[in-house]
């Protein structure tokens, strides 16, 4: 399995980002599987911050419910976490994340920068 993120960037506080985990190697985790999105602060621990559970239901961290949602493209085998109302404790690189057979899988990380 492997996880290509990308979408990352730098934008200013109340604006929007969308980011985009293509997954490859194994078409059935994005149909059915556990991914989703973590995301590392300078000086943090990882963080959840929303996930596909493997009943389809859609987990949110507290801080960015109402301003994130994840969706995805089983045609492109492609999960996307569409960000709004961004502000500077947004600012991490976030992490593509997956889990098959026990085994966790993480995309390469794609830096989100919010000025404010």
């Amino acid at each position: 399995v492997q996880l290509q993120a990308s979408g990352g960037g730098l934008v200013q506080a109340g604006g929007s980002l969308r980011l985009s985990c293509a997954a490859s190697g194994s078409r059935s985790i994005v149909v059915r599987g556990v991914m989703g999105w973590y995301r590392q602060a300078p000086g943090k621990q990882r963080e959840l911050v929303a996930k596909f559970s493997a009943d389809s239901s859609t987990h949110y961290s507290d801080f960015v419910k109402g301003r994130f949602t994840i969706s995805r493209d089983i045609r492109k085998s492609t999960v996307y976490l569409e960000m709004t109302g961004l502000n500077s404790e947004d600012t991490a690189v976030y992490y593509c994340y997956t889990n098959k057979a026990g085994v966790d899988y993480w995309g390469q990380g794609t830096q989100v920068t919010v000025s404010s």
